[in-house]
């Protein structure tokens, strides 16, 4: 790493990514959860708002009380582990300002509309000309480049154009939306994989690059075998409700009090589940004694599904998998309270505290586990613009006159 990253660094950062500097623009969640991550794996991230337009999940539901202090989970969740700092970037000051701090960064992060930052005059080019190793992680719906390129766009922008709306829900029904923010969050992934592959080359040969995502494209890449499906078979993928296209038993089946996955599709766990449930002599029907048999739609629905149907009946969720979930592919479909409270969950580390509003909450972790690195106590997300003058005093040497200067001029 450059000097510079050791005026950039956060005091306390620590993690494999500790001494890298980001300049997070981005807002909502399609950018702040990819600096999340690196803020996360310790990376220095900086969230730069306008103190005129803050990012607007400041306000998104739930909003965690206590006494005067009110502060959004949902915001807090994404901006943990990072400063922020207030810049007008539609003033000249602001340019100049931001310019400087890119002199000591190692990442810009921005999920603007293409053309924005160009019109700003914050382009990758002139960015580049500051800092040529800068890496450039920029998100949007379509991408920076082809005929889409300047449309708006949000998660469900992604969802839709990526094909990946069409392919949800139940037959001969309308296709449904994926149940979360999975263009949004798919992007981030994306982006942080990017900038982290961007920044190895960065190291190497001093030249930065910009790591362009579309959340399209993100979501295109989740639709499994569709596309081969399509150019091989001519096959148009169509919502199939809980089912998998081709493999069978594989999906929902109820139970005594709820529902379970159950994955035991091929000839040994098909055995298995068989033996455990008291009839091994199922294995061997003719009709299902094979796993391309148990494939057929119709034997499928007709023998196998009343077959484990009739088994499943007589248990709890919680029985099935103490019963069968350490041999077959068994999950109980759990609802997000369970979810939560799972003591596998917890036990890897996936539900942590956060402070909101000063209150210990329990947010989602990082699902990234590097054993031998000891966990450190999540820093809540910044007040607006809290940390201004102490991240230009640390990388920029600014004192207190000039960034009251900088104050009442409305730069910060």
């Amino acid at each position: 790493m450059k000097d510079a990253a050791r005026i950039g660094t956060a005091e306390g950062s620590a993690g494999p990514l500790a001494g890298v500097v980001v300049l997070d623009l981005t807002r909502v969640v399609a950018g702040p959860f990819c600096a999340m991550i690196l803020a996360d794996l310790g990376a220095t991230v900086i969230k730069i708002e306008n103190p005129a337009d803050p990012d607007y999940t400041r306000t998104f539901p739930p909003i965690v009380r206590n006494g005067s202090a009110e502060e959004s989970a949902f915001f807090a969740q994404y901006n943990r582990n990072k400063e922020g700092i207030a810049i007008n970037l539609r003033l000249d000051e602001g340019k100049a300002l931001f310019r400087r701090l890119v002199r000591e960064a190692h990442v810009v992060l921005e999920n603007f509309r293409p053309g924005t930052m160009d019109r700003l005059g914050l382009s990758y080019e002139v960015l580049q000309a500051e800092n040529p190793a800068i890496v450039y992680g920029a998100i949007s719906g379509f991408g920076r480049t082809g005929p889409y390129s300047s449309r708006p766009a949000y998660d469900n922008s992604g969802q839709a154009a990526g094909g990946l709306w069409s392919m949800n829900g139940y037959p001969d029904q309308p296709p449904v939306r994926v149940g979360t923010i999975i263009g949004d969050v798919a992007a981030s992934l994306y982006a942080a994989i990017g900038v982290l592959a961007a920044l190895r080359e960065a190291e190497a040969t001093g030249r930065g690059q910009v790591v362009d995502i579309s959340q399209q494209d993100s979501v295109l890449s989740l639709t499994e075998s569709a596309v081969v499906r399509y150019t091989v078979d001519g096959e148009v993928a169509r919502p199939l409700g809980n089912d998998h296209p081709f493999v069978r038993p594989y999906g929902q089946f109820p139970c005594a009090d709820g529902f379970v996955f159950f994955g035991g599709y091929t000839d040994k766990f098909w055995a298995l589940t068989c033996e455990i449930f008291g009839d091994p002599e199922a294995a061997r029907d003719p009709r299902i004694d094979t796993m391309e048999k148990r494939f057929d739609p119709l034997v499928a629905e007709t023998v196998v599904r009343p077959l484990l149907e009739r088994w499943f009946r007589r248990h709890t969720k919680a029985e099935l998998e103490a019963m069968v979930g350490d041999k077959v592919p068994l999950s109980a479909i759990k609802s997000i309270d369970e979810v939560v409270e799972d003591p596998h969950v917890n036990a890897r580390g996936m539900i942590v505290e956060l402070p909101v509003a000063g209150t210990p909450t329990r947010v989602m972790g990082l699902p990234i586990a590097l054993p031998g690195r000891a966990a450190a106590p999540h820093r809540p997300a910044p007040a607006m613009g809290e940390h201004t003058a102490a991240v230009l005093a640390r990388m920029l040497g600014l004192g207190a006159d000039d960034i009251a200067a900088l104050s009442r001029a409305g730069v910060v």
